[in-house]
């Protein structure tokens, strides 16, 4: 694709532009120190914390759990595993204000994030910059002012404010329309191959896998992406490259 047909690039926000994970490992860690909670084994307790979150945050955004539900769930179900409790909402909810402090004083974007937007403004006059991601406008945009991210976005459009989540065709296309961008003329790039790369790419942008950790995947996942022409690149320091290449 010839960097002169490219519209718009558009972004994954966490574990893509927003270091989310190594945020919530140094939050949780940090709350759970705060509060006096023994944790024998650092390690084994972020694995636990990631896992409740790949569990319960899906079933919100697929209408199975309310916002503020899957955040108890998930508090609760750690504080289980840790030999605790957390019996009732305002215990929960107190407990989760906490670790979001904590949370937000690691806040920062990944390394790669600004030089690769700013090199692609230069090489690609014009260009229309956004972000997808599946989630609440109003916690996505206190991420991206306190990053300074969303000032340097053309369009950003959260699942929770459009009623449809990744990786349904929908959401980008309906990006690519507020950009004014055909579909065939953007890119989209994520961290998570089916829901950020596959999706997009069946839904006609060019997808772009950004696989930071080089690890495994489903081998089906990995055939269907082949097939739609997904790029797979380990830094954004690769993405202008990339969009500029024939």
């Amino acid at each position: 694709m010839a960097a002169a047909v490219i519209r718009a690039v558009l972004f994954d926000l966490d574990d893509t532009l927003f270091a989310h994970r190594g945020a919530v490992e140094a939050g949780i860690l940090a709350h759970l120190d705060a509060i006096g909670t023994v944790v024998e084994d650092r390690a084994a307790t972020l694995e636990q914390w990631r896992d409740l979150e790949e569990l319960h945050y899906p079933r919100y955004l697929a209408g199975e759990l309310g916002y503020l539900e899957q955040r108890r769930v998930r508090a609760r179900g750690l504080m289980s595993a840790l030999g605790g409790s957390l019996d009732g909402d305002a215990r929960a909810d107190d407990w989760w204000s906490g670790y979001h402090r904590e949370y937000r004083n690691a806040w920062r974007l990944h390394d790669d994030a600004l030089p690769c937007l700013d090199t692609l403004r230069d090489r690609i006059p014009g260009v229309k910059l956004g972000i997808i991601t599946n989630g609440e406008l109003d916690f996505q945009m206190t991420r991206l002012d306190a990053t300074r991210l969303g000032e340097r976005m053309d369009v950003i459009v959260a699942s929770g404010d459009v009623g449809v989540t990744k990786p349904d065709r929908r959401i980008f296309e309906l990006a690519c329309e507020r950009l004014g961008s055909l579909p065939s003329d953007a890119v989209y790039v994520g961290d998570r191959l089916r829901t950020d790369a596959i999706g997009a790419a069946a839904a006609g942008l060019r997808g772009i896998w950004l696989d930071r950790p080089g690890e495994e995947s489903d081998p089906a996942d990995l055939r269907e992406a082949e097939d739609l022409g997904v790029v797979r690149i380990r830094s954004l320091a690769e993405l202008p490259v990339v969009v500029a290449a024939p």
